[in-house]
């Protein structure tokens, strides 16, 4: 499987089909790796990577501090996934992409269309994450890592990671660098080298500004407000995914709509055909608009 170096990051990515370019932020919150279209939960029950690529060019890829894809010790911010969807873009040699975010990709998702609304054709919003439980188990999440580098030191991360090889989703004591760690030596004696308390304070920052509200995270109202890019909203209904979040969303995005269907119905008999239907429409649009 290809990677490409962006902005210094290595990341991991396929194309899947033939046609207009659809750029796929993988669920999976922080473990948002390409394989999770195609095996976790609802994802694994609608296969749009069965029905997508008949008619596009399906970009996915490992997030950046996921799965095979590198990182970078800093404050992560919702800009900063942008800024790698972007770059690969770029490397493939596209301007613009339809913009497909599953959970957690719905955040970066949502910033692309505002902070690059002319490369962004559509907005398909999959699942988007939020609603006060997934603030209050987000930020917890944080908490025990913060509280394990606190007791036991950077180094003892970086050993935990090695042994048991699992994501910051997983056992949130290894933290949102565990992926990079297991993988890249380099990268683990700098990360274990960090002064303890500068690392805790960037933690700290990362964690209270990627989850700052009880909705919907990844841009400000105001701005999705006077966002022109057509959306597609599908919501979910659980402690990670409140509907509450997606209705958020459709309030805020002028020119969204939202498939009032419940998850027990989104199947792949439904679903595919749904977000084919509006892709289709968005794109004709994108055409006219010489896009």
């Amino acid at each position: 499987m290809p990677t490409a170096m962006l902005d210094g990051i290595s990341t991991r990515y396929e194309t899947i089909g033939e046609g207009p370019p659809v750029l796929m932020y993988a669920p999976g919150g922080f473990d948002a790796t390409l394989d999770k279209w195609r095996n976790q939960s609802v994802y694994a029950r609608i296969k749009l990577l069965e029905h997508l690529p008949r008619h596009y060019t399906c970009i996915v890829f490992d997030r950046r501090e996921c799965g095979q894809s590198g990182g970078r010790l800093e404050r992560v911010t919702w800009a900063h996934y942008v800024a790698q969807g972007k770059a690969l873009i770029e490397h493939l040699g596209f301007t613009s992409a339809h913009v497909l975010g599953g959970c957690m990709g719905c955040g970066p998702a949502v910033a692309w269309g505002i902070m690059h609304p002319a490369m962004v054709r559509s907005m398909v919003l999959y699942w988007p994450v939020g609603g006060a439980r997934y603030r209050m188990s987000s930020h917890q999440r944080f908490a025990e890592h913060l509280a394990f580098v606190q007791q036991s030191g950077l180094r003892a991360v970086a050993d935990l990671v090695e042994k048991d090889g699992k994501s910051f989703g997983a056992d949130p004591r290894g933290g949102p660098w565990a992926s990079v760690l297991r993988h890249d030596t380099v990268f683990r004696e700098f990360y274990v080298a960090q002064d303890v308390e500068r690392y805790k304070q960037l933690v700290a920052g990362m964690g209270r500004t990627l989850v700052d509200r009880d909705t919907a995270p990844g841009a400000e109202a105001e701005d999705m407000l006077r966002c022109d890019v057509p959306a597609l909203i599908v919501p979910g209904n659980d402690a990670a995914h409140a509907t509450s979040a997606a209705r958020y969303l459709q309030e805020c995005l002028p020119k969204s709509e939202y498939w009032d269907v419940a998850p027990a119905d989104q199947t792949e008999a439904t679903t595919p055909a749904r977000v084919l239907e509006f892709l289709a429409k968005a794109e004709q649009q994108a055409v006219l608009r010489g896009g």
